[in-house]
């Protein structure tokens, strides 16, 4: 049956490599077909958004210089009004003159302000160099003088650049007197752009280049610029052959193809262009195109090396596989067989344990009986005791009542029998209202004996009214008697014991018990069975145990802390039975 299997997977295994080659054809084909879809559209896409944050920026230049330039517009018009000027040009006096200028240039932020008079001499600067200067000649004095309007002048600088001024006449009375000039700094403009990455360039309207982060365009047409010999056909052929991924370039910019967005700014007719070069787009698109090509040849590299190892491993899995399935089976039965030894084990651990639960709870009822049946016995040899004393004293009628109480004590020696049946069956006592004062008197005359040998003081603190609960009253004695027992024990080695016993009715009935001895130091384990910090035959450790289990199937519970100036306090909380609860029951 193995053989046979063997021959068939053989034969499938046949024309797996052929398959696994078209397979590496068709990959090829699907990578190549992919880059250059990828090339395409994020060409386009990465292409679009250059452009619109060029022509953000380019909208962002041209207000920032338009605002300039119409800011400074307004200062020709207020300076020839400003009648301090007017006065030193009337009386040729020019003493405060040049100091006023100055104390308007840092509020205008103009670069430079100049008064001239009639004749065109420079009466009054911010620039003190340029004092008695005449500009008579000079275009922006001549035009100023010929119109009744600001006028705005381009003037070329020996040094290269332009200068951009603002100039208008002064008048008294219809006559001229002087003209005010003001001089714009947009060369601040070329200053900052030339700290991003685009080159940008303003042309008046004559198309001549004002301002340019490329010093050596200005003066220039955009084509004289951009024409120059250093981008020659050459270059820009070698870039446009590496830069396969940019589309048609705008303008070359040093030999690079550069993105060009031309916009009009609303002066004069200037125009204001920005070339934003394709290398963000290309280190993009590179990025992406890079990924691909790499996923695509990790993938035939994977392909290749699985048809390198396929075979080899197939034919040792077929090798192996019977091994392992008898190798399988016959660890499947050595498991079976010790499961099935497992659960025998488990069956007889079952019933030791069984066995087990029932002797510890034989021995703990035990040890309950021994501990509750105590000290109704200690209570019945006191009495005794007593009783011979009185006969002997010729005292029947005292010794019948020791006797009574003998009696008593027998009576409730039985009844703490029951309760302990009782409290192997739970459910099957029936509850009685009762008074907790009631129940308290009682146990403190069961420990009367004890409470006589000891001179131990006892405070009552009692509500005028009864506190009734609903429950049993012999198990809530039995408790009582409990917590009365540890206080006296717990004050032996007090020079003057005593014994504080609250009784409070609220939501809850709570029975306080306090004493004056050492305290509780574990009181974690204080309700635990056979815990106990009394000597060796004293007790078992099994009262509190009892008292809780008791109180909690009363629903109230039983806690213990250590009082604030020393010794223990017990509290047992039950639910008060009101008059709702008593005309339910």
């Amino acid at each position: 049956m193995a053989d046979a299997r063997n021959t068939l997977r053989q034969r499938r295994a046949a024309p797996i490599g052929g398959r696994a080659r078209i397979a590496l054809v068709v990959l090829l084909i699907g990578a190549v077909a992919t880059v250059w879809v990828t090339n395409w559209l994020l060409t386009d896409r990465f292409t679009e958004t250059t452009r619109n944050r060029a022509e953000l920026r380019l909208a962002l230049y041209s207000g920032n210089l338009i605002s300039e330039l119409r800011r400074n517009a307004i200062v020709p018009e207020l300076l020839a009004r400003d009648k301090a000027l007017l006065d030193a040009l009337n009386a040729q006096d020019y003493t405060q003159s040049s100091q006023r200028l100055i104390s308007f240039v840092d509020e205008i932020g103009a670069a430079s302000l100049m008064l001239l008079d009639r004749e065109g001499r420079s009466v009054a600067a911010t620039d003190r160099n340029r004092l008695a200067e005449s500009h008579r000649t000079a275009p922006y004095f001549i035009e100023a003088v010929r119109a009744n309007a600001t006028v705005f002048t381009e003037i070329a600088r020996e040094a290269g650049g332009y200068r951009f001024t603002y100039s208008r006449r002064m008048e008294t009375a219809g006559d001229t007197v002087g003209v005010i000039v003001v001089e714009v700094d947009l060369a601040k403009f070329e200053r900052a752009w030339a700290g991003i990455s685009d080159a940008v360039m303003v042309t008046n309207s004559d198309g001549i280049i004002v301002l340019a982060t490329e010093p050596r365009w200005r003066g220039l047409t955009p084509e004289e610029a951009l024409g120059k010999p250093e981008d020659g056909a050459i270059e820009r052929l070698i870039a446009s052959a590496a830069d396969w991924t940019a589309t048609t370039a705008d303008a070359y910019l040093r030999g690079e193809a550069v993105m060009r967005i031309d916009g009009r700014i609303p002066f004069r007719g200037w125009t204001l262009s920005t070339f934003t070069t394709y290398s963000s787009v290309r280190e993009r698109v590179n990025a992406v195109l890079a990924l691909e090509i790499m996923g695509f040849a990790i993938l035939a590299a994977l392909v290749f090396y699985a048809l390198s190892r396929k075979n080899a491993v197939r034919m040792a899995l077929f090798q192996r596989e019977s091994t392992e399935l008898r190798a399988l089976n016959a660890r499947l039965q050595r498991e079976i067989a010790e499961r099935e030894k497992v659960q025998k084990n488990l069956a007889v651990a079952e019933q030791s344990l069984a066995q087990s639960s029932k002797l510890a709870a034989l021995g703990e009822m035990s040890a309950a009986v021994a501990h509750e049946l105590n000290q109704p016995l200690a209570a019945m040899k006191t009495y005794l005791a007593g009783a011979r004393l009185l006969l002997k004293r010729n005292r029947p009628d005292e010794a019948l009542t020791a006797f009574h109480r003998i009696d008593d004590l027998i009576e409730r020696m039985g009844g703490i029998t029951r309760q302990l049946k009782g409290f192997a069956r739970k459910g099957q006592e029936a509850f009685t209202p009762f008074d907790m004062g009631d129940a308290l008197a009682s146990s403190l005359s069961m420990m009367e004996p004890q409470l006589k040998s000891r001179r131990v003081k006892i405070t009552k603190i009692l509500p005028a009214e009864p506190v009734k609960v609903m429950g049993d009253r012999m198990r809530v004695e039995q408790v009582l008697v409990n917590l009365l027992r540890n206080a006296l024990d717990a004050t032996k080695s007090v020079d003057d014991p005593q014994v504080e016993i609250i009784l409070a009715a609220g939501e809850t009935a709570t029975l306080s018990v306090r004493d004056n001895g050492d305290g509780i130091e574990d009181l974690e384990a204080l309700f635990e069975p056979f815990y106990t910090t009394k000597a060796p035959g004293e007790g078992v450790g099994l009262g509190l145990a009892i008292s809780s289990g008791i109180v909690s199937e009363l629903g109230g519970r039983l806690t213990a802390r250590n009082g604030e100036s020393g010794g223990a306090v017990f509290e047992m909380q039950l639910p008060v039975l009101n008059a709702a609860s008593e005309a339910a029951e």
